[in-house]
């Protein structure tokens, strides 16, 4: 059976209606090849299209040139090689007549009844309400970006400001306009979040996921994620994996 039958079983038009309302975010959910099967007008109409037909069937990289088509591609062909989420990750993207905009991207893996993961759904949601682009240096995402790919154990609030080449009061005051989190705030979002992926999407350890996620060890993992969450990691996979 092929994917986009699979994926029938989402209630793909009632999805599209429900999107089409939001004019600051695109709605997208794709097949197992990365392909867009389901999109919201704000999507297309971000990217120069007039109708759906015209983006239906095609990658990211299909209808965007660049590092624009690029890098969204190679987030679906991650997601859909370890079934992880990637949430409100900080990234610029093509908006029609030609500038770029600040987005928070969510994509989630959809899976089959035996947990094969046959697709993604997502939404890039618009920050420009809260922030002016030129307010956001990219050295500011680059700096974000650079620790969500490994969640440094020795990241801190002045750690990230230095990478992003800030001094700390600003990069404090444009996390708060992004994020509406202090730096400290998002240091333990992206952890404990990036952990609860892992714990629910993987069959990793949990000292496995503690050191991925940044944490010198199994206790501090357990100890921080339990004030973050109410539970023990191990309770937390328990109840809702």
């Amino acid at each position: 059976m092929s994917t986009a039958r699979h994926l029938t079983t989402v209630p793909l038009t009632a999805l599209e209606q429900l999107f089409d309302q939001v004019s600051d975010m695109a709605f997208f959910i794709k097949d197992a090849d990365g392909k867009y099967v389901a999109i919201n007008q704000s999507l297309i109409a971000r990217h120069g299209f007039a109708n759906k037909s015209e983006v239906l069937g095609k990658r990211p990289s299909d209808i965007c040139s660049g590092d624009f088509g690029r890098i969204p591609s190679e987030q679906d062909n991650l997601i859909l090689r370890t079934g992880v989420s990637i949430v409100d990750h900080l990234e610029m993207q093509w908006e029609m007549p030609g500038r770029p905009v600040w987005c928070l991207t969510t994509k989630l893996p959809l899976k089959d009844d035996a947990g094969k993961t046959i697709g993604i759904m997502g939404f890039s949601k618009d920050v420009r309400s809260a922030v002016e682009p030129s307010t956001v240096p990219t050295s500011f995402a680059r700096a974000l970006e650079v620790f969500e790919q490994d969640l440094a154990p020795e990241a801190s609030p002045s750690w990230l400001a230095k990478l992003a080449k800030m001094p700390n009061h600003r990069f404090a005051k444009t996390m708060k306009l992004v994020f509406g989190l202090t730096p400290t705030q998002y240091l333990s979002k992206s952890r404990i979040g990036k952990a609860s992926s892992l714990l629910l999407q993987t069959d990793m350890t949990i000292s496995e996921i503690a050191q991925i996620c940044g944490y010198f060890d199994h206790s501090a993992f357990s100890r921080a994620f339990k004030k973050a969450t109410g539970f023990t990691p191990l309770s937390f996979r328990q109840q809702w994996a």
